[in-house]
């Protein structure tokens, strides 16, 4: 009920302006047909991924029910005063009240850059709106800590002045003239404040920046930021209106639309916007009073054939009214779709730096944790040259592709890390939030294997020693996980058992078999998988789960044997001074005589640490751990 009072607030007179409100329009989009994928979700051609890969058409995504909850890494909002001029009456000098939200960590990195998004309210609203309601701001939190969104910067404005009047007909003066104040005052007094991408205040500046930059609005929001798009093209590349249509001629009760159109494509003609990029999510819900000007619209510019889904798609939310709820859903809908191009055309190369990389806006907090938390067991200030204790032969070109793997899957909507640890557990033990699981997804339905970088337990070398095996594994069409743990062999074991109950228990989500599973090792990761191999889920902390159908541990010197070990598939270099080739051989050969099948491969003139051992004796060692595990389940 506290809900529906607000949208009152913003948008209640506005539904009652004309008589026709209610009247619901009986065109193919008033119902589609079939429900459509998520606007997130898109093709796997990930490089050249962009919004033209979702369907022109469908219906939106429920905003999942724990992004309600306050984040552990919430974003910070601040009132910004900025000097402007009444635009509608005197030109007067007047003082104007906008609110900033910044993502979490942005006082962190000095250098970083943001993308940006406007957003207006409806009819009597106020700046700060957008963050007032608190489920709203939450949202924003959990995305961007979810890696669904980069960390970007949000603002709350207003098309009122203090001062103005709140009737309906000046409130569409108002907004009328909002451009305005955007271009002259708003955009200069906060791009100049935060970082954005604008190098200055300057027009030039701000022109230049556009693709950087998201304006979107509720209700009369939503009439004001089709202004936008038809005065501000310049300056944003990305329009989200929000249960509204374009007044550009006309006003409520006589939309005009084919003219409002007409308008529109003389526009993206005029200004070459087709070539130089925009795009617009417009949205409405099935049960808004008002739909049926944005369903009127909407039908008109499909019919047109000007407006490819590069450029506009159309999307409803089911049973959705003419409130904040559905403001949310649109919200947590179109987001993700903005930006991606710009960021996925900015990819990773062996001259980009590693900080560049693990502060990269696109992956939000978890960034860190692509290289070792423990920076001081890795060296180097760019991928070409990375590199890490006790490990040989790392493939740059495979650091870069790794990098870019994580970026592009990202970008396209797929998740690729998640959190084995609640956010209480986290507050509990906060070394617990140096943990999770990347994800490298392979073919729906297939089996998985988790892989545990080495490191002495003092670091976790994922970047070589398990995430070139999970993408290997993610080609052959495996469910491939890659482990960041904390240092230390007890806590390293509690975190994989965590790991492995963890997906298990969201089998169904990942899309994984949980049936003849396996996990693997290098160094003191392959210690962790032989001894939860060999003691189980159970022993650090965890309810029983299924042994895994194979153990792979390399160049480790364990020499434990319980009688308890899973088949176990090894591979060392004779030259390994930190673990004998012989102590291994002595393993495999020990947990043959117990009945278990066991194999190792030493090859000559290695030494410690060379992962896929490409470009040497050793590649193509993980086809024959494949082999050895595919056996165990049944395989040939």
């Amino acid at each position: 009920m506290k809900k529906r009072i607000l949208a009152a607030a913003l948008g209640g007179l506005f539904l009652c302006g004309c008589g026709t409100a209610g009247e619901v329009s009986e065109s193919s989009l008033a119902q589609p047909s079939a429900r459509t994928q998520n606007p997130s979700e898109v093709s796997e051609n990930t490089e050249t991924a962009s919004v033209s890969t979702i369907p022109q058409t469908g219906w939106t995504t429920a905003v999942p029910a724990s992004y309600d909850e306050p984040s552990e890494h919430p974003g910070n909002v601040t009132r910004l005063d900025y000097e402007s001029r009444d635009f509608v009456r005197d030109g007067a000098a007047i003082t104007k009240t906008a609110y900033v939200y910044t993502p979490y960590g942005y006082d962190g990195e000095a250098d970083t850059r943001y993308d940006i998004v406007y957003l207006m309210h409806g009819w009597g609203g106020r700046a700060g709106e957008y963050f007032s309601f608190t489920p709203t701001k939450n949202m924003l939190d959990r995305m961007i800590e979810a890696g669904d969104i980069a960390p970007m910067i949000f603002v709350s404005a207003s098309f009122y002045n203090d001062n103005s009047d709140r009737d309906f007909s000046s409130s569409i003066e108002e907004f009328r003239e909002f451009h305005r104040d955007f271009e002259e005052f708003l955009m200069p007094a906060v791009e100049g404040t935060y970082r954005t991408y604008a190098e200055s205040t300057s027009d030039e500046d701000l022109r230049a920046s556009r693709d950087h930059r998201a304006f979107g609005g509720f209700s009369l929001g939503s009439v004001t930021t089709w202004l936008e798009f038809c005065y501000d093209a310049d300056y944003i590349r990305y329009f989200l209106p929000m249960s509204g249509s374009c007044w550009y001629y006309g006003t409520y009760g006589d939309f005009r639309f084919r003219d409002n159109v007409d308008f529109l494509e003389s526009l993206v003609k005029d200004r070459d916007l087709d070539e130089r990029g925009y795009f617009i999510y417009h949205a409405v819900g099935t049960e808004d009073a008002v739909k049926s000007q944005s369903i009127d619209m909407a039908e008109e510019m499909l019919s047109r054939g000007t407006f490819p889904p590069e450029h506009y798609v159309f999307y409803q939310k089911e049973g959705g009214y003419h409130d904040f709820d559905a403001v949310r859903e649109y919200l947590y809908n179109a987001l993700p779709l903005f930006f991606r191009e710009e960021r996925t055309s900015s990819l990773y190369d062996r001259t980009t730096r590693i900080s560049d990389v693990a502060n990269d806006p696109v992956f939000g907090d978890w960034g860190r944790l692509i290289f070792p938390v423990n920076s001081g067991y890795f060296s180097g200030e760019t991928l070409g040259d990375l590199s890490l204790t006790w490990y040989s032969h790392i493939d740059p070109d495979m650091t870069v592709e790794i990098a870019n793997y994580l970026k592009t899957k990202t970008l396209s909507g797929e998740r690729v890390f998640y959190d084995i640890y609640t956010d209480e557990e986290k507050a509990s033990d906060p070394a617990k939030k140096d943990t999770g699981l990347f994800f490298f997804k392979g073919d729906p339905g297939t089996k998985f294997a988790v892989v545990n970088a080495g490191g002495g337990f003092a670091y976790v070398g994922a970047m070589h020693d398990s995430f070139p095996h999970a993408l290997e594994l993610s080609k052959m069409g495996y469910n491939a996980f890659a482990l960041i743990y904390r240092p230390g062999a007890d806590t390293a074991c509690e975190d994989l058992a965590r790991a492995i109950a963890f997906i298990h228990e969201h089998a169904d989500e990942l899309e994984v078999d949980t049936d003849g599973y396996s996990l693997w090792g290098g160094s003191a990761g392959g210690r962790m998988a032989a001894w939860l191999g060999s003691y189980g889920t159970e022993r650090f902390g965890e309810k029983a789960h299924p042994a895994p159908a194979a153990v792979i541990v390399n160049y480790t010197g364990l020499s434990e044997v319980t009688g308890t070990e899973p088949p176990t598939y090894s591979a060392v270099g004779t030259s390994d001074g930190i673990a004998s080739y012989r102590t291994m051989e002595r393993r495999i050969e020990a947990i043959r005589k117990n009945g278990t099948d066991a194999m190792i491969e030493v090859f000559p003139g290695l030494p410690h640490g060379f992962g896929l051992g490409t470009g040497t004796a050793a590649e193509g060692w993980i086809g024959n751990a494949v082999t050895f595990w595919e056996k165990q389940c049944g395989g040939q």
